[in-house]
């Protein structure tokens, strides 16, 4: 059933056990860090359990719809703007009580559920205590505090760990043609292979921002600036950067200790920038506390 995915191969048991032994549940929470594949794990569980033939044989008739996205018993919610709003949540009720057309099941998929309203998770809440025998119920997200525990406590919850590095790079290599991941993007990417592909495409402004990191205790507060020019224009992708950063001072930390204290100041840049304070100011501080504290 997963044959095209990679890592987490205990969940990948555990779900095809239940599918096997016809007991999977109505309700799950795939939770885990982005990128990693729990989407795609939905996905095929999904077209397995809407599958004709219960296999996913890619030959009967609900798999051939599935796969050109006309499935009439298959729903994908993802957030309207930045949340899933309760009006999702309503809409999704009155489908949920229809009996399936083609399949023998329905199946709802709420990704980055984590951004539902707690009215939304609310109004969800009822039909997860009463599903429909035919409804599977699958909602995905990356943070675990944000969702009611009257919620989790009604679904299955699976846990996604991070890929490992080697298993990225040969995913990659393979599916990918990418003949050239570096440790750097590794290290980035942190177990994801969407954080892994996204950095990919940036990895020579990684490097330069290495580069820059590497001269912290030679270069002046001038070039510093003028060097670091991908914090500065990179406003959406500030906490991977900034994660990046820390991932690099803590190399240089155990044959140096004043990075230690660089890698508190990176700390309390994420923080400041969750509490809206002015960007641009943010950096600068950041880049001359740090400067300062090497030099």
């Amino acid at each position: 059933m997963f044959e095209n995915l990679i890592g987490n191969d205990n969940i990948k048991v555990m779900l095809q056990n239940a599918v096997d032994n016809g007991n999977t549940s109505h309700s799950y929470l795939f939770l885990g860090i982005q990128g990693i594949g729990k989407k795609e794990f939905a996905i095929e569980l999904a077209k397995t359990l809407l599958c004709s033939n219960n296999n996913k044989c890619n030959k009967c008739k609900s798999c051939l719809e599935f796969e050109t996205n006309n499935h009439p018993d298959f729903f994908y919610i993802q957030p309207d703007d930045k949340n899933i709003k309760i009006e999702q949540i309503r809409n999704i009720q009155k489908e949920i009580q229809q009996k399936p057309i083609i399949s023998s099941k329905k199946v709802f998929i709420f990704n980055s559920a984590d951004t539902m309203t707690k009215e939304a998770q609310n109004c969800l809440l009822k039909t997860l205590e009463e599903p429909p025998e035919f409804a599977t119920i699958i909602l995905i997200g990356s943070n675990e505090n944000t969702f009611l525990n009257t919620i989790k406590s009604r679904c299955t919850i699976l846990y996604f760990n991070r890929i490992k590095d080697e298993e990225i790079k040969t995913y990659l290599e393979a599916n990918k043609k990418i003949d050239n991941v570096t440790q750097n993007i590794l290290d980035i990417a942190q177990g994801s292979i969407g954080k892994a592909l996204e950095i990919k495409d940036k990895q020579e402004q990684y490097e330069d921002l290495k580069n820059v990191l590497d001269q912290l205790d030679k270069i002046n507060q001038i070039d510093l600036v003028k060097q670091s020019e991908i914090i500065y224009k990179n406003k959406e992708e500030i906490q991977d950067i900034l994660d990046y950063i820390n991932i690099i001072l803590l190399k240089k930390a155990k044959s140096n200790y004043l990075y230690t204290n660089c890698i508190k100041i990176v700390e309390n840049t994420k923080k400041r920038l969750k509490q809206n304070a002015n960007y641009d100011m943010c950096i600068d501080n950041m880049l001359f506390n740090m400067w300062e504290e090497l030099n």
